[in-house]
């Protein structure tokens, strides 16, 4: 029953599992970036082969779109600064408010799932946690909840869940 679940969600074309690695990607881009104080877009000029497009793109915004998306986590962010973050903890914040923000053909539930689960697997203990709380807080005021993802063609056609 669980491998069934998963072939639904899967799409027919892969196109999670290289959007996943594209995000794992786009991670190290902007971490490089910063560690080297330089700006992502010289990251990705630097680069021999480019990367995946879902990954220069969420690089590129993330540059494009800094302030915005450090505006929102500053205003979320009780007792921290964004420069007392962890690293990847803010930049997988800004990776993920990127999204909700200007890819609205990637599910809410689907940013917030792939940002925890990369924070849980490269940053701190406490990083997963703190990642969800942020993206729960941020995301209802990025994308009200209108009663259907993208992707949801049943909703998007206006029929009821459950037909077709």
């Amino acid at each position: 029953m669980p491998e069934a679940r998963a072939r639904r969600r899967a799409s027919p074309d892969g196109l999670g599992a290289r959007r996943r690695e594209a995000r794992e990607r786009a991670l190290s881009l902007l971490y490089e970036a910063e560690a080297k104080d330089c700006e992502p877009g010289a990251v990705l000029q630097s680069l021999p082969v480019p990367p995946d497009p879902f990954a220069v793109d969420v690089v590129a915004g993330v540059a494009e779109h800094r302030a915005e998306l450090d505006a929102l986590i500053t205003g979320h962010a009780r007792g921290w600064t964004i420069e007392r973050m962890p690293v990847l903890d803010r930049t997988l914040l800004r990776m993920a408010l990127y999204e909700l923000s200007h890819r609205p053909d990637v599910p809410t539930g689907v940013v917030i799932s792939e940002a925890v689960e990369l924070a849980q697997r490269y940053s701190t203990d406490d990083s997963g946690r703190f990642v969800n709380g942020m993206l729960g807080k941020i995301a209802p005021s990025l994308r009200p909840a209108s009663g259907h993802e993208p992707g949801d063609t049943a909703h998007a056609a206006g029929e009821p869940a459950g037909t077709g």
